[in-house]
């Protein structure tokens, strides 16, 4: 997750103020804290801090932000100190020479730790971002301009990213080669935007131009725009986006992730048609969804669950108690709407499985006679390692349960899962252009040392923990894909 948004604009553009509004538009993929880097090519300005772009940012902070070449990014932790002023982005070193934001994981920084530890710059308490920028800064102090720099550096970097850089006179993209993570660019004016989503060159009033290809590298100098294809693309776009991270308004692929979902909803009707008197979404993103349900059965369409818009999304809450203390304040079901009522409820995915549980538990309270779950993707089966905080395989209810036990476990009438051929095929896309991993355990770039967390056989955890105590790294991967051969679950 997390969100980068830059614009390399001119001397009367307040590029702070619209980083600000791009990054607010993209606040719903990150909200523990969020920074702006400026620069009016003499000096470079930071502004960052923990919480919301709406208590970060005001006029006076903004002021202060001075530049006609500005980043910024909003922060979804997956690192340990998730809640530390220290990683908030973007990355700045006390020289001040450039700086750097970054959506993505690293699930292997071995290269680059054996690369910072060569140079005597190594620091156990860096994360992936503050490595990659070290390694960028390196060849940077050597003498190399940022471009240089950054292109020396890229062969370090195995695992997931999107990253900006900018100095005194550069604006810089550069996206895996696997393309997991959405990046696009727009133009404003005689200004470009770089962005995580489209959504957000949309809400700046720019206009959007294509997306950053995967493996491709773009510099903007001077408001014109270079472009070099560093490594072969092999898009591989997290299918999950469409599913649940992305903002609908959105645009992935060439396809608007509104119909997208909606798509999804008609999928799961013709695959689970049921007889109810109404169909309720888990708001927001099972709102599209459910439309698309209840257009296709001809079924009432109701908004059952009040949402409270001042609680932001429960799934990147850092743990599982903010995460049902939040869902408590964010859905109150309307009991006079639902009351005696045979409920279709549709969600976009169950992870852990006690939100939920939790959810199922207060639409019966508010006395529904049934609830029916019907989720919009299949069971997730294993954990992400490409920048969304899932928990371990161990943690997973698909992992541990049956269909009928996760059923039983959440307490709902019954439970739908979309299968997997019906999400594909709603995007109209193909199979191949995703990243399908925490479905069908197939992560298309290495993730290196973390092989050792997957298993593949069904229903198997107690194996899986007892794996894990006896691991060492003397352990052979071979054996590890030798034990544990990919199972692919019939629906």
């Amino acid at each position: 997750m997390c969100a980068v948004f830059g614009i390399y604009g001119n001397k009367q553009l307040n590029t702070a103020m619209i980083t600000a509004q791009g990054l607010s538009a993209l606040q719903h993929r990150g909200q523990e804290s969020t920074g702006i880097t400026t620069t009016d090519g003499e000096h470079i300005y930071t502004h960052k801090d923990l919480g919301l772009v709406s208590h970060v940012y005001n006029e006076t902070s903004t002021s202060k932000l001075k530049g006609h070449i500005s980043i910024g990014h909003n922060r979804y932790g997956t690192s340990s100190k998730r809640n530390s002023s220290h990683h908030i982005q973007p990355v700045i070193a006390d020289d001040r020479l450039f700086s750097m934001a970054h959506n993505g994981n690293l699930p292997d920084t071995a290269p680059l730790e054996i690369f910072l530890d060569t140079h005597d710059i190594y620091n156990p308490g860096f994360n992936d971002s503050e490595m990659m920028y070290q390694a960028v800064a390196y060849f940077v102090r050597q003498g190399a301009s940022l471009k240089q720099a950054v292109i020396e550096a890229s062969p370090l970097f195995t695992g997931i990213y999107c990253l900006l850089f900018m100095d005194k006179k550069h604006l810089i993209a550069l996206r895996d080669p696997y393309g997991v993570r959405p990046l696009s660019i727009g133009r404003l004016n005689d200004s470009y935007i770089i962005a995580s989503e489209t959504c957000a060159i949309d809400t700046v009033k720019g206009e959007f131009l294509r997306d950053v290809n995967p493996g491709e590298i773009i510099i903007i100098e001077n408001n014109k725009l270079e472009s070099i294809q560093l490594k072969e693309p092999q898009p591989h776009l997290d299918i999950f986006e469409f599913v649940y991270f992305a903002r609908p308004d959105s645009m992935l692929m060439g396809q608007n992730v509104y119909s997208v979902r909606k798509r999804f909803g008609a999928q799961l009707a013709a695959e689970y048609p049921l007889d109810v008197d109404m169909v309720i979404p888990v708001p927001d993103s099972g709102i599209p969804s459910a439309i698309g349900y209840a257009q296709a059965l001809r079924l009432p369409y109701e908004e059952g669950l009040t949402k409270n818009r001042y609680v932001g999304r429960t799934f990147i809450l850092p743990n599982q108690e903010e995460r049902e203390k939040s869902v408590a304040r964010k859905l109150n079901p309307i009991s006079d709407l639902i009351k005696n009522k045979k409920v279709a409820l549709v969600d976009d995915s169950v992870v852990r499985g006690t939100t939920s549980r939790n959810l199922v538990k207060r639409v019966f309270a508010a006395g529904a006679k049934e609830v029916h779950l019907l989720i919009t993707s299949p069971r997730v089966m294993f954990p992400d390692f490409y920048g969304i905080d899932t928990p371990s395989q161990a943690q997973l209810i698909a992992a541990r349960k049956t269909l009928s036990e996760i059923q039983e476990f959440i307490g709902a009438t019954s439970l739908y899962f979309l299968s997997y051929a019906g999400m594909i095929k709603a995007t109209t896309l193909s199979e191949k252009m995703f990243t399908t991993a925490a479905f069908t355990g197939n992560y298309p770039a290495d993730i290196g040392r973390r092989k050792r967390e997957i298993i593949y056989e069904k229903n198997n955890v107690a194996r899986y923990i007892k794996f894990q105590q006896i691991w060492d790294e003397d352990f052979s991967e071979d054996l590890v894909s030798h034990l544990y051969k990919p199972v692919f679950l019939e629906q």
